[in-house]
């Protein structure tokens, strides 16, 4: 799954470990995330969408 979380969270000048603590979730998982090594459950997906301010569809696609 591709995923515009990197761009998104540049665009807000937040590193990392800024979105995990607001995801409440580790650095590591972000990264993951980010490098689409690891796709989010439903409700982290949704924590994402509500943080960053977009809908789900803006931030994932298949």
């Amino acid at each position: 799954m591709k995923n515009n979380l990197k761009a998104m969270r540049g665009e807000r000048g937040w590193s990392q470990g800024e979105l995990a603590a607001r995801l409440q979730v580790s650095r590591q998982t972000v990264n993951a995330i980010e490098n689409g090594r690891y796709d989010p459950s439903l409700p982290l997906a949704f924590t994402i969408a509500r943080v960053l301010g977009h809908r789900i569809e803006e931030i994932f696609q298949e």
